[in-house]
């Protein structure tokens, strides 16, 4: 508003002056007037130079006169930059506190979150450490009373500790009869043992006496064992012709030893079998264990037909090598014989597993002396409830065998 009315009275203002000064140059131009010895054109063009300065500065004066903007714009124009320049600056730096302000809010809003979260952790641990508390409480008023009642026991203990000290004494007293008792029961039992191995040699003799009644004079029963041993492989037919001749030679002297020297004892190997026989070991390329053994039941006097029997050999059990362990109970139902009986049993069938070779007769794989059969017996008769019996392979064996042990045993 303030714009349209500064131009109205400029318009006014303008034209009146024009007026003015056209009226004026009218007038000296009539009378021909002359300003500084001018001719009057010159004067009249001089009036009108000066009518339109006075209008161009009572416009300007009217304009400063009234208007605040066109005061500033004509005098304060380096102040206005001057401030503009410095409100742009203070604009700026208020946008750079802004971002801020703003990076702040942000940052205390996640660390608000991030504390709430923590207080509702918070929360829940205080509920799980007041529900502990609790537990806690209701253990220690139930290992009170546990503790009340251990005192009163205890204190009953007490009182029986004397009347059990007595009955100690009577016992020890006991344990000394018991000792002597012991001593004489040994002494018997190694009269027992003695008897016993009489006995087993009787029994033996008595049980060949009933085969020869059964069977006639048999020297030799199918498939017992004349000689065995190891063939080494990797050489020639010769060589290994030469060591199987060796073997039978050997099965003869061993019949020869049980039975007496006979021209019809020697040993008989069917041809075609020997030249298979050496084929396959040679073909093997690998030590092979050789077993002759008997055809058929001989009687004394007939020619000693044997076969040969080639399997492969390696290498069983290694010298103090575990083979087997079993923990028994020893009571009436099972007696040291039977539980040693069972022990060497389940050795037996694990031996022959692995692959060692079992005797065709007996089934057996190794041998046990008897002193130490009743070593051990002796020792399981002395042990009362469960007992550990471990098997280690008393030196190296290969499959040929035969495996000797020594047995560890152990009071669980």
């Amino acid at each position: 508003m303030e714009g349209i009315y500064l131009i109205f009275v400029m318009i006014v203002t303008g034209g009146a002056i024009a007026f003015i000064g056209d009226k004026l140059g009218t007038k000296i131009g009539k009378k021909r007037l002359s300003i500084f010895g001018l001719r009057p054109r010159h004067t009249s063009m001089i009036v009108t130079v000066v009518t339109g300065g006075l209008i161009t500065a009572l416009s300007i004066g009217f304009m400063v006169l009234i208007s605040q903007n066109v005061r500033t714009a004509l005098f304060g124009m380096d102040e206005l930059r001057a401030t503009m320049n410095s409100t742009l600056e203070e604009l700026d730096e208020a946008t750079e506190n802004l971002f801020k302000a703003q990076t702040e809010f942000e940052r205390a809003n996640e660390n608000l979150r991030e504390s709430k979260t923590e207080i509702a952790s918070l929360k829940t641990e205080q509920e799980e450490l007041r529900a502990e508390s609790d537990r806690l409480k209701e253990e220690g008023s139930r290992l009170q009373s546990t503790n009340d009642e251990l005192t009163a026991l205890n204190e009953n203990l007490s009182g029986n500790n004397a009347a059990l000290t007595a009955d100690n004494q009577k016992l020890t007293d006991f344990n000394v009869t018991l000792t002597a008792d012991n001593d004489k029961l040994s002494s018997a039992n190694d009269k027992l043992s003695s008897d016993n191995t009489e006995l087993e040699q009787r029994n033996q003799r008595l049980r060949e006496g009933i085969i020869a009644i059964r069977e006639g004079d048999i020297t030799l029963r199918a498939g017992e064992i004349l000689a065995s041993g190891i063939i080494r492989g990797g050489r020639t037919a010769e060589e290994i012709s030469a060591d199987i001749k060796a073997l039978a030679d050997r099965a003869t002297q061993n019949i020869v030893s049980r039975f007496g020297g006979d021209e019809n004892t020697a040993v008989w190997i069917y041809q075609p079998e020997l030249h298979r026989t050496i084929e396959q070991i040679e073909s093997s390329g690998n030590d092979m264990v050789l077993r002759i053994s008997a055809a058929g039941n001989l009687v004394r006097g007939e020619p000693v037909r044997a076969r040969l029997e080639v399997y492969p050999n390696q290498k069983i059990f290694g010298r103090g090598e575990q083979i087997f362990a079993k923990t028994y109970t020893l009571d009436d139902a099972n007696p040291p014989e039977l539980v040693l009986q069972d022990f060497l049993t389940e050795i037996n069938r694990l031996s022959v597993e692995r692959g060692i070779l079992s005797d065709p007769l007996t089934g057996s794989v190794g041998r046990m002396e008897g002193s130490q059969l009743y070593e051990v017996l002796d020792t399981l008769d002395d042990i009362k409830g469960s007992v550990r019996l471990t098997a280690y392979a008393r030196e190296e064996t290969d499959s040929q065998g035969p495996l000797r042990l020594n047995i560890r045993v152990q009071g669980a």
